[in-house]
């Protein structure tokens, strides 16, 4: 029964830690997340390296876990982060400020209450473990434990280098390959609205009292009710949202512009700028004149989309020319661009491939070629 403990723990844990290795920056903009709820904003800067160090351990922990090496020490360590993890997912679930604690990553999102109910099995199949870690010994020797635990390491590391200098090996975000972005702006068939009533807010006597359409006080009369506003007031929270929200393509003059560009039938090129970092700076410039080139001699639009439209257009000017700089919402180029420089080809408004800056030749070559 231990060991099966044992095998289900470190399961669990590898496989949490590989979904989100993944995409690191998913988890680190999850830290964000609460970092913002709890007023603790000076944290923000180091949430990729939080996320990349809780990653690997997620995953070495459960190799660990699984050979029953040094338990004494990773029973601690488990009890420690599960206590955690529970502490998150119960203040998502209970605070409502948080939907999700993104335990899984984007590829199997769970609910608040799903991550807290698995965070409560995990917890106490952990203090079983934590019971008995003295009696837990390893069958493997000292030597090929080391020697596992630390590939494991090579390992965890590695992954997340490569995803974070590329893009994720599976793409679970709403902008991958194949998706049309103008559907993924709609609400999904069969969702569930919002459920409101209409509220209507009065003064009397001084106070202020809240009523719907339905309940109005037997006493009213207008001269002892004086107006102050009506809202929509959440009965039931609905699921109806659309995987892509907050997708806007603002103009340079302000106009919105994200229907006409994404109705655009043929093949499209975009990059998308989070952020422009020093040591990609030459590498951009070289990949915006070559790419410019490609779409003007195939006669093909190309855009540049960026929550920092002014920024790139100082550091970017002589590049650029007569391109359109599109500013869009920060969370959504968040989103789209999980490499600061992303490179998309569309076609008839869907996601046909896309790369990072790092890989530019490669995205060049196949643009080249179409």
């Amino acid at each position: 029964m231990l060991t099966l403990t044992r095998y289900i723990v470190g399961i669990l844990f590898i496989f949490s830690g590989l979904v989100k290795a993944n995409d690191p920056l998913g988890l680190s903009y999850k830290m964000q997340e609460f970092f913002e709820v709890w007023g603790m904003h000076a944290l923000n800067d180091y949430t990729l390296a939080f996320s990349i160090l809780m990653i690997a351990f997620e995953i070495i922990a459960g190799v660990a876990v699984i050979i029953g090496w040094q338990m004494r020490l990773f029973s601690w360590l488990l009890l420690l982060l599960i206590i955690f993890f529970t502490f998150l997912t119960g203040y998502a679930l209970f605070s409502g400020k948080i939907k999700s604690c993104g335990c899984f990553g984007d590829c199997i999102p769970l609910s608040a209450a799903q991550s807290f109910v698995k965070d409560l099995i995990l917890l106490v199949l952990i203090l079983v473990l934590f019971r008995y870690r003295n009696s837990i010994k390893t069958a493997m020797d000292t030597r090929k434990s080391i020697l596992l635990l630390g590939l494991t390491t090579i390992f965890s590391f590695g992954f997340q280098w490569y995803v974070l200098r590329h893009l994720p090996v599976v793409d679970c975000l709403p902008y991958k390959k194949g998706k049309n972005i103008a559907e993924q702006m709609k609400i999904p068939a069969g969702a569930i609205p919002d459920s409101t009533v209409i509220t209507f807010v009065y003064t009397r006597n001084g106070a202020e009292v809240e009523f719907t359409a339905d309940q109005f006080p037997e006493d009213f009369d207008e001269s002892v009710y004086k107006f102050v506003k009506r809202y929509d007031k959440l009965v039931r929270k609905g699921n109806a949202e659309p995987p892509v929200k907050d997708f806007v393509l603002l103009s340079a003059t302000g106009t919105d512009t994200t229907q006409n560009i994404l109705a655009q039938q043929g093949w499209m090129h975009w990059i998308f700028i989070k952020e422009i970092k020093n040591a990609d700076l030459k590498e951009l410039k070289q990949t915006i004149l070559k790419l410019k080139q490609i779409a003007e001699s195939k006669k093909q639009p190309f855009y540049i989309i960026t929550p920092v439209a002014e920024d790139v257009q100082n550091l970017l000017s002589g590049e650029i020319g007569d391109t359109p700089v599109f500013r869009s919402d920060a969370v959504a180029v968040k989103t789209a661009a999980r490499y600061p420089v992303t490179i998309y080809l569309l076609n008839n408004g869907s996601v046909a491939d896309k790369w990072s800056l790092k890989d530019g030749e490669k995205a060049l070559q196949v643009m080249d070629n179409l």
